[in-house]
């Protein structure tokens, strides 16, 4: 048990990550408030599901358009230096929408249009706050930090719409936006208080032209990334909708108030926490996991989207919670473990595209068949999406490892690392079962 416990908690030994840390728990759980304040507010101005989609759609759009080139900027200059500037950046969205909440100005267009601007300032701070993990601690810790980064995000899951849940019940929508605002400055704290000299920071990427086709074609060649980021974008665009459905789910399948929200945002949070950390204590994660866990997601999808009664569906959304983030951090992990360092920018911002950068497509989409057949029709598309990624996945593994793909050798001087020593798409066939992404 204790050298589980060590397993599980050991990136927080380096002092670098411990003031990282801490000081994304406070700010993760400012920006679910907002979150859900922006949801809440958007059902209330208007009703309508398609809104409420259009408004999460809205916050990772430019993650979609942009992504590519804040991963290439993340390579290109000091990833430390760039979170300090976004996390400053969006504090004026926040304190913004703060303003017109508070004076009672605000409209549908005003919220969509702040939403926008933020999430702007996101398709350059997601790529570098993914690839930051691994220079703080190391690539010996990466899984284990990965894993705890999502147990920040789902324990701020829980504390974010509890707080909000509260806050807007007591006093209205506006403080969740200004204690968002405030929140940024303990992130902006704890990147200028590290020590420099104990971070892994790899070689910065030159100016040359087609850098972004490069990273592109580098995982086309690489099955290690390639097959997991396939998976993320079926699973991200369709299944991973939540804030989305929750609040609709909360509205119009039980009728319930923002604390039903909060109920149902934390239950599910909750579940997340104990993936987080069961994944944590993991030392290494295999194809076979991700295809496991792409299956339990979509099954517990289908159980909460049968629930008959609240209490049942907040009982689904615990283990769901728990598939989910196993999924996410399985593929987050196996990207960094196995990209080469001078392309990891690069990398995480397709991670970052086919992850949150899919929301403008699948969230509309998504409210609007929860707004024609119902929020449960949400949640059977996410499970259908989960399940056919598991079955591909696992075909894709096997035949990765038994094939060579014709075309893997790369002429000289495309820009794109040649292939390291055990790579998948240069091993030799060694059995049927399904292929190891962990590497040593």
């Amino acid at each position: 048990m204790t050298a589980t416990l060590e397993r599980t908690f050991s990136s927080l030994r380096v002092p670098n990550y411990r003031k990282y840390f801490s000081g994304q728990v406070i700010s993760i759980t400012g920006n679910w408030m907002q979150i859900v304040g922006e949801m809440w507010l958007m059902v209330k101005l208007t009703g309508s599901g398609v809104s409420v989609g259009l408004t999460a759609g809205l916050q990772f759009l430019p993650i979609l358009l942009f992504g590519a080139w804040g991963g290439l900027l993340a390579d290109r200059m000091s990833k430390r230096t760039l979170l300090t500037i976004t996390q400053l950046g969006m504090m004026v969205p926040a304190l913004t929408l703060f303003a017109i909440v508070a004076t009672g100005v605000a409209a549908p267009w005003m919220v969509l249009a702040l939403v926008l601007v933020r999430g702007t300032i996101l398709a350059f701070d997601n790529p570098a706050r993914q690839s930051f993990v691994v220079e703080i601690v190391g690539k010996d810790r990466v899984l284990n930090a990965v894993a705890l980064n999502s147990v920040v995000v789902h324990c701020s899951r829980i504390l974010g719409p509890a707080a909000a849940g509260t806050i807007i019940a007591l006093v209205g929508i506006a403080p969740c936006f200004l204690v968002n605002a405030l929140s940024f400055l303990a992130m902006f704290i704890a990147l200028r208080t590290m020590d420099g000299r104990a971070l892994h920071t790899p070689k910065l990427a030159v100016r040359a032209r087609g850098e972004v086709r490069s990273a592109l074609r580098y995982v086309r060649r690489t099955p290690e990334l390639l097959i997991p980021l396939a998976m993320m974008a079926l699973v991200g665009t369709i299944s991973f909708n939540f804030q989305v459905l929750l609040p609709l789910l909360a509205d119009f399948t039980w009728q319930g108030t923002a604390s039903t929200y909060a109920l149902l945002t934390g239950a599910m949070g909750v579940g997340s926490v104990a993936g987080a950390l069961a994944a944590g204590a993991r030392g290494r994660v295999s194809g076979r996991l991700l295809v496991v866990a792409s299956g339990l997601f979509g099954l517990f999808l289908a159980l909460a989207a049968v629930a008959p009664t609240l209490e049942l569906q907040v009982l689904a959304l615990v283990p769901l919670g728990a598939a989910s983030v196993t999924f996410a951090a399985g593929v987050n992990s196996t990207l960094q473990v196995a990209v080469e360092p001078v392309m990891r920018g690069r990398v995480m911002a397709l991670y970052s595209i086919v992850f949150l950068g899919s929301t403008p497509i699948g969230a509309p989409l998504v409210g609007w068949l929860a707004e024609v057949a119902g929020p449960r029709a949400g949640l059977w598309a996410g499970a259908a999406a989960c399940l056919v990624a598991a079955g591909g996945a696992a075909v894709a593994f096997r035949r990765a490892e038994r094939y060579r793909r014709p075309g893997d050798d790369l002429p000289p001087g495309d820009g794109v690392p040649e292939p390291r020593r055990g790579d998948l798409r240069t091993r030799r066939p060694q059995s049927a079962g399904l292929v190891r992404l962990d590497r040593s």
